[in-house]
């Protein structure tokens, strides 16, 4: 079991007394698997000191605003893959299965596409079956990751530590592709409102457009249903069968 993806999953759960608590547990942990680079362990410092330091009702507070409010960076996996479509209850059902079929039961009320989720599951696979799976959606980790350093947020360090981990990195065009969506602030409710609103981009089979730049062409394209994903675009989330 690897307790980095452990602590990684426990930094993006909601704060509360028991995570401040653990903080320096969870570094020692990381520090003795020394699955990631010094540079890469040492960017998760401030995001440390932030929760075991900070006042829990203003941490709790950042959160909600930052992963809760703001659409463009929720922790649901595929929120940024099929947004409302129909696609995501069945990628859903999947991925549970997924998850049952490793040994891992989840509660009714939990959804399977929540990044602390995936993480805690990761741990208990194999490292190298936990790398291969941390690339499929590693280009949604990289865009959480740039939208969180243009808001000045120690949460980004995690998801460049996830990046880090995966065996397959995001491809830059994507990953610039998906940052050119709406990204509002989270006190600017209108635009809230209106990203909330918009139509989702779907990702799926059925391809016709064989070259990467259909991907492209279709987000930047007013964020219309796209009927499908590049041959050479990431793969989803879950390993084919």
């Amino acid at each position: 079991m690897s307790r980095t993806f452990k602590a990684l999953s426990a930094l993006l759960t909601y704060p509360t007394p028991a995570l401040q608590a653990a903080i320096g547990e969870m570094q020692d942990a990381i520090g003795k698997e020394g699955i990631l680079t010094g540079q890469t362990r040492r960017a998760l410092n401030p995001l440390f000191e932030e929760i075991a330091r900070g006042d829990i009702y203003d941490l709790q507070e950042r959160y909600v605003l930052l992963f809760d409010r703001t659409r463009s960076l929720s922790l649901h996996l595929f929120e940024h893959v099929h947004g409302e479509s129909r696609d995501r209850g069945q990628a859903m059902i999947d991925l549970q299965n997924l998850y049952r079929e490793k040994g891992l039961e989840i509660g009714a009320s939990e959804l399977p596409d929540f990044v602390p989720l995936f993480l805690e599951f990761l741990s208990t696979r194999p490292l190298a079956e936990a790398y291969d799976l941390l690339g499929q959606p590693a280009h949604i980790f990289a865009a959480l990751a740039e939208r969180l350093r243009k808001r000045k947020s120690a949460y980004e360090a995690v998801f460049r530590a996830l990046v880090a981990l995966a065996k397959d990195k995001p491809q830059g065009a994507v990953v610039a592709a998906m940052l050119e969506g709406p990204d509002p602030d989270a006190d600017d409710l209108v635009a809230l409102d209106a990203a909330w609103e918009d139509e989702p981009v779907h990702f799926g089979p059925g391809a016709l457009d064989s070259c990467k730049d259909g991907l492209i062409t279709r987000i930047r394209a007013g964020r219309r249903p796209a009927p499908g994903m590049p041959a050479n675009a990431p793969r989803p989330i879950l390993p084919n069968r």
